[in-house]
């Protein structure tokens, strides 16, 4: 792949990176020589998920990387703040946002507690806000210091399809409010010299939460974690001048990057 060792240096803030794509994510930057703020709220195990901050760091620092892990629940401001505030003294700035962390019931109205409801739109599309928001002042310091700050949503592109909005429209319309400050956000920050743009899997991924939802049964239908991750690394080394504003498909950002075969992704 292009670019290697181009994030060497650079402060990447991950939501949501104790596991899955995320965890995934701050795997691959930091071994490409980035500082990695791993936020997420997990610090002690889960009994049907595997990770925790602690554990996540440990790997990243096994891999050469270097971690601070941060103990951070996207819903609550303070939280958020004190992770960023850590990061900026420990690090010296954040030059990248990837807003990962998200809350998934693939339900259908009537299963769909308010609680799950509000769960769903305080992590995903208020906490994608709120993380854009507090992490602003830094990427624009980034740019003036000479690099090219990016924030990236792992949110879909936003396709108003009845059929598919009806089998889980709030999880959908959740994940849609992130997308739509993907676009917002891309054109606000353009003059700072911020690129804003989102990646979605153009199939399942395999991860724990998926395995929940789906079952082991279903594991040789999905692609591993790796995909979304060397997705994520292509778009954010590319300039924020040229990549901004757009939603990509993880296997379609590989294409132009020369990878054509993706069986090396393949869970089968």
């Amino acid at each position: 792949m292009r670019n290697l060792g181009k994030l060497k240096g650079y402060t990447v803030f991950v939501t949501g990176a104790s596991r899955g794509i995320g965890k995934a994510i701050a795997l691959k930057v930091a071994k490409d020589g980035a500082n990695v703020v791993i936020a997420a709220k997990t610090t002690k195990p889960h009994p049907k998920l595997e990770g925790t901050i602690f554990t996540a760091a440990k790997e990243i620092e096994d891999a050469g990387g270097t971690a601070l892990p941060c103990i951070v629940d996207v819903r609550y401001d303070e939280q958020v703040q004190s992770a960023i505030d850590q990061a900026v003294d420990h690090f010296g700035g954040i030059d990248i946002l990837v807003n990962n962390a998200s809350a998934i019931s693939w339900t259908k109205t009537p299963a769909t507690s308010m609680k799950t409801y509000d769960l769903m739109h305080q992590i995903v599309g208020r906490g994608t806000f709120m993380c854009s928001k507090l992490c602003l002042p830094h990427l624009i310091q980034s740019n003036i210091n000479g690099k090219e700050p990016h924030i990236l949503n792992i949110t879909p592109p936003m396709k108003i399809e009845p059929a598919h909005l009806s089998k889980n429209s709030a999880y959908t319309v959740a994940k849609y409010t992130a997308s739509m400050y993907t676009i917002g956000m891309a054109h606000e920050f353009k003059d700072h010299g911020i690129a804003v743009n989102a990646l979605w899997p153009r199939g399942a991924i395999w991860t724990a939460a998926i395995e929940n939802l789906l079952g082991a049964h279903r594991k040789p239908e999905c692609r591993s974690t790796e995909i979304v991750s060397d997705a994520s690394y292509a778009i954010l080394t590319r300039s924020p001048a040229k990549c901004s504003g757009n939603f990509f498909y993880d296997d379609d950002v590989l294409t132009e990057e020369g990878i054509t075969d993706l069986s090396r992704y393949d869970m089968s």
